[in-house]
């Protein structure tokens, strides 16, 4: 008898979100906006990205403990799972425009063949989110010590199929600007401790302002998260970065989320408020604390965080 597959333990819940098991645990989806400051000063979710939650019982456990735990075996299909449940919970909240970043590990899918399989799962995913696949961001961590030339291969190739491409963590270890260009990505992640570092004075906000116009100017759209503090926002539009990430924004919160009702899209600026630029930082909560976001506010400028 062949093995059960990793992928027939997928399944909708009666909220409507989608989750997974493996072993002992249950694997739900966090969403965490990434939003785009406009040029009127308002912010709307430009993307989400996706954060694996597991659950032994009812207890939410370290994702550290859940990949000490799989086989070498299940890696790939872990990895290619956890993928699919963040497009379908994304897919879910049947927002117009919201893409969905997801983390890629190019060296999983050691054949083209493999490959293949992965790209083709993942146009499916799409296709049952009603997601176009540019909608699809796949994240490939920088890491001076891969080969270039491949990870520039592999977002090639990603683009050619209709997906993004974003490199995370700019700046941790011997991070390369022209290592970056050379690879093409649609968004760089800046690293959050190492950016946060740079904006403490004026010599360094100035570098970081220099890198941020290196790659807008190479069509690359910087993004900066882990923002815990309001200043850091306003830093962030004096660097001229329009996205941005973190908890002074908004906390991840479970599929469903409660985001439709608290970030409505902005579909039109003469018809809908958008939250002002002015804005209190929201308190950091401890991840347990995530099953629910907190109660939905009415004025998308008063976040409720």
């Amino acid at each position: 008898m062949a093995p059960k597959s990793i992928f027939s333990n997928l399944s909708r819940e009666a909220d409507g979100s989608w989750s997974t098991t493996y072993a002992p645990f249950t694997l739900r989806s966090a969403l965490q906006p990434i939003f785009r400051r406009l040029s009127d000063g308002r912010f709307d979710i430009d993307s989400f990205e996706g954060l694996v939650r597991p659950y032994q019982a009812s207890q939410l456990v370290p994702p550290a403990q859940l990949f000490a735990q799989i086989h070498p075996d299940d890696i790939e299909a872990i990895d290619s799972i956890l993928r699919t449940i963040h497009i379908l919970n994304t897919g879910a909240l049947a927002r117009s425009r919201a893409r969905i970043f997801v983390n890629f590990h190019p060296g999983l899918f050691r054949t083209p063949a493999k490959m293949q399989q992965e790209v083709e799962r993942m146009r499916l995913s799409a296709h049952e989110a009603g997601m176009a696949p540019d909608r699809i961001v796949c994240e490939v961590a920088e890491n001076k010590g891969a080969d270039t030339r491949l990870v520039a291969d592999f977002a090639d190739h990603m683009r050619a199929m209709g997906f993004r491409v974003a490199i995370a963590d700019f700046g941790a270890g011997d991070s390369d600007i022209e290592r970056v260009k050379l690879i093409k990505p649609d968004y760089v992640k800046f690293e959050a401790a190492w950016a946060r570092n740079f904006m403490r004075n004026s010599a360094g906000a100035a570098l970081l302002r220099l890198i941020v116009r290196q790659f807008v100017a190479e069509g690359i759209e910087p993004i900066f998260e882990a923002l815990e503090e309001e200043r850091e926002l306003d830093l962030c539009v004096d660097l001229g970065v329009a996205l941005m990430q973190g908890y002074a924004l908004a906390r991840p919160e479970l599929a469903p989320t409660t985001f439709n009702e608290r970030f409505p899209e902005l579909l039109g600026a003469a018809r809908v408020t958008g939250f002002k630029q002015s804005l209190k930082p929201s308190s950091r909560l401890p991840a347990g604390n995530e099953t629910r976001g907190p109660k939905p506010v009415k004025t998308f400028g008063k976040r409720g965080i």
